[in-house]
């Protein structure tokens, strides 16, 4: 006797996901066209997608839900730099309305000051006290962890010290000078300044880790580090530098920070910013950004900095070489990628595909020139003509 069944009909539930993922499926495909990118397409920036509920979530995440649904083994993609890079530059935020969810991000930041004095002490803990085993591994000798200069280099550590033989050049250091370095991270351009150039240097960081790995580490050197916020500087100095600082400072803080590097700096002196720079100005970030790898941090734009700067300081000199990051993370990256069988017992399958994400996707958006480094040399109560270096 013939065993009949039932046909196994999907439910009403279930259709209504289907529909949905479809729906959703259709709208991020013709959103995307105008890049050129296909879905599980064979070109290395097009995306494999691995779990249809994709598609619902980045329409309705953003930036968000794109970089979780990676993190999550959602989808793949060879050329991440590529895909994020195409994306930016086929503009597609044009094309896609706002929705409320993605505009309280920016209610909060523009009314909210999320950079105060006790909040900036969460970047720290979030990224850069997170095991300085993993910056040893992905960085160069020095520890530089902000965009290299690579006109004339070939490697990455050749690349960073002429970033900082650079920065020392534009700031006019000469011997017996007192220099403060804010934001100084491992302590690599401290100890550059003060070797070659025979400087005296200050240099704060708001993080422990890097706090006491400088001071370990250069101990011999004429560096004091302080465990210090920029705003409860007191002192003077010749000159002062910051690298890769004014990212975390906020738009409420611009005027505050250019007032205190004046309130530091001699009535001769120089200062140089070395900072990513937005093509607009805003008040909030890439919210996966904010949210994985540097909380409450925002990007200055340069009319952001430069009204911040009126009436305090005399801009001299603005030095973009912003294709130059891309080649940086680049490099970083592949520097985590070999050394990470040597990290997997701290670091899990998760952080690696977030991390691979971050520098990958941050790489993308240099490439597109979303975004862009540059150096700003500023003085005051100078007669003299400032002369560039390059």
């Amino acid at each position: 006797m013939l065993n009949l069944k039932e046909p196994d009909f999907p439910s009403s539930e279930q259709v209504v996901v289907n529909q949905r993922h479809l729906a959703a499926k259709t709208l991020f495909e013709s959103l995307i066209k105008p890049s050129g990118i296909r879905v599980n397409g064979n070109q290395p920036y097009d995306i494999q997608v691995k779990n249809p509920k994709f598609y619902h979530r980045v329409i309705h995440q953003g930036n968000l839900g794109l970089g979780e649904a990676y993190m999550e083994g959602w989808w793949e993609c060879e050329r991440i730099d590529l895909f994020i890079e195409k994306l930016l530059q086929a503009k597609l935020e044009r094309h896609v309305k706002n929705r409320l969810s993605l505009l309280w991000p920016l209610f909060i930041t523009r009314y909210i000051n999320l950079q105060t004095a006790i909040r900036a002490f969460a970047v720290a803990k979030q990224h850069y006290n997170i095991g300085n085993d993993l910056f040893e591994k992905m960085l160069d000798e020095s520890m530089a962890y902000s965009c290299a200069y690579w006109q004339q280099a070939e490697t990455l550590q050749q690349a960073q010290d002429a970033k900082m033989n650079l920065l020392c050049r534009k700031l006019k250091l000469e011997p017996g000078m007192k220099l403060l370095d804010i934001g100084c991270g491992w302590g690599g351009l401290a100890a550059y300044a003060a070797e070659h150039f025979s400087v005296s240097v200050t240099a704060i960081t708001i993080s422990n880790a890097q706090f006491e790995y400088a001071v370990e580490k250069y101990k011999h050197l004429d560096i004091c580090f302080k465990l210090q916020d920029y705003r409860d500087l007191n002192e003077h100095y010749d000159r002062i530098v910051s690298v890769g600082m004014l990212e975390h400072v906020g738009h409420k803080n611009y005027r505050r920070f250019m007032k205190k590097v004046d309130d530091c700096l001699a009535p001769q002196g120089l200062a140089v910013l070395h900072t990513i720079v937005d093509n607009t100005s805003n008040t909030t970030c890439n919210p996966w950004i904010n949210k994985y790898i540097f909380v409450n941090g925002v990007v200055p734009s340069v009319a952001q900095l430069s009204k911040a700067a009126e009436g305090l300081f005399v801009i001299e000199d603005i030095h973009n070489f912003g294709p130059d990051y891309a080649k940086t993370l680049m490099a970083w990256h592949d520097n985590f990628i070999a050394s990470y069988p040597t990290l997997n017992a701290t670091y899990d399958k998760r952080f690696y595909r977030m991390w691979r994400y971050y520098l990958l996707s941050c790489a993308g958006g240099f490439k597109a020139r979303y975004m862009q480094l540059m150096q700003l040399v500023m003085s005051k109560n100078r007669a003299d003509c400032y002369q560039s270096e390059r």
